[in-house]
Formats: C-alpha cells, structure tokens, sequence
C-alpha cells in the first residue's frame, strides 16, 4: 500500500512538472499560495521523498510483478 501512495505523488509530481514544462504554470504553488509558502514547501519535500522510495522499486524481485497475491 505505502509503494501505491508513493507512486501515485511521484505521477502527481511528474504531472506538476510537465504542466511547468510546458505551459510554465505550477499548480502546487498556484493551489497553496507560492512556491515559498510552507505548505508548499512541505509538499514538494514529500513528494521528493517519495521519488526515492520509488528508486527502491527499480532493485526489488519480482514482488512488484507477482499477480498471485491479490
């Protein structure tokens, strides 16, 4: 469960940088008041955090891919 909720900031994070990307708009800053508001802040750093937990996703067995355990 806590691999899912790690995915789903990191699709969120990627979402937020292509928006960046390619429109220039931030949409975690424009929701909570600037990119230096704390909040803010706050949520780029989980976010962050949860992109390197998904690195550990890349050197695991085959865990990930084992549909068995449903």
């Amino acid at each position: 469960m806590f691999d899912k909720i790690c995915l789903i900031l990191v699709i969120i994070g990627a979402l937020n940088w292509g928006l960046v990307g390619l429109f220039s708009f931030d949409l975690v800053a424009w929701a909570f008041g600037g990119s230096t508001a704390i909040i803010s802040r706050i949520i780029y750093t989980v976010i962050a955090l949860a992109g390197v937990w998904c690195i550990s996703l890349l050197f695991r067995k085959d865990s990930c891919c084992n549909r068995d355990d449903r």
